[in-house]
């Protein structure tokens, strides 16, 4: 082990190949090993999570028992506690996660509010920023689903775009503001520069033994009437 700093790596017992360089790194930490902690209270809580690496002011503080977690900026993954395999990289990303896990955010204050979710990308600052307890979404450019908070499976690609989506599920939007005021609809496809800006329903779902057909669909810019792959139920 490697311990400089006051206070670092002082609670440690069997813990083997921890680095801790800064303020109390590591300092509750007793049988967990190959940690690597840099800065003033990173990695503070942790007792015997492993293949962790927190980089920042108190990154990773919470951590007690999680592990394979990677943390870099300053509060970056704070209250993670026994999470594990998720990635931190900028200032308070995925600050408020506890036990969600295979999260990975990028950006300053991206994954801010996450707490249980799991398997979501965040690019950007504020991306997925109130997400708490949604699944699988990714959201790519600043402000990307910011609002977003339960809902799972969305697709926001281009800064702003679904930024106003609280619980609207299963959406895709690709481009700049796109679907941007959509808050709580469902199956939403939009490309395209603000494409189906305004759009607050859903679109129904296919279902087995029902006739379907392709509706128009603007990808904006003007290129209006191109078919996507977008089905609506005749009634």
């Amino acid at each position: 082990n490697l311990a400089a700093g006051y206070q670092t790596l002082t609670s440690n017992t069997t813990g083997a190949s921890n680095s801790a360089i800064g303020f109390q790194a590591l300092a509750l930490n007793t049988t967990g090993s190959y940690n690597q902690a840099f800065g003033p209270a990173a990695l503070f809580s942790n007792t015997t999570g492993g293949y962790n690496v927190a980089v920042g002011d108190s990154a990773l503080y919470a951590n007690t028992t999680g592990s394979f977690n990677a943390a870099l900026g300053d509060r970056s993954l704070y209250a993670n506690t026994t999470g594990q395999y998720n990635t931190g990289l900028g200032m308070k990303a995925l600050f408020s996660n506890t036990t969600g896990f295979y999260n990975t955010a990028t950006g300053y204050t991206s994954l801010y509010s996450n707490t249980t979710g799991y398997q979501n990308t965040a690019v950007g600052r504020d991306a997925l920023d109130a997400n708490t307890t949604g699944a699988h979404n990714t959201a790519i450019g600043r402000g990307a689903l910011t609002e977003n908070t339960t809902a799972n499976s969305n697709t926001a690609v281009g800064s702003l775009s679904l930024d106003a989506n609280t619980t609207g599920a299963q959406n895709t939007a690709v481009g700049y503001d796109s679907l941007g005021a959509n808050t709580t609809a469902n199956n939403n496809t939009a490309v395209g520069y603000r494409a189906l800006l305004a759009n607050t329903t859903e679109e129904e779902a296919a279902g087995p033994g029902e006739q379907y057909e392709m509706p128009p669909f603007s990808l904006g810019g003007g290129l209006s009437l191109i078919h996507i792959l977008r089905c609506r139920r005749i009634e």
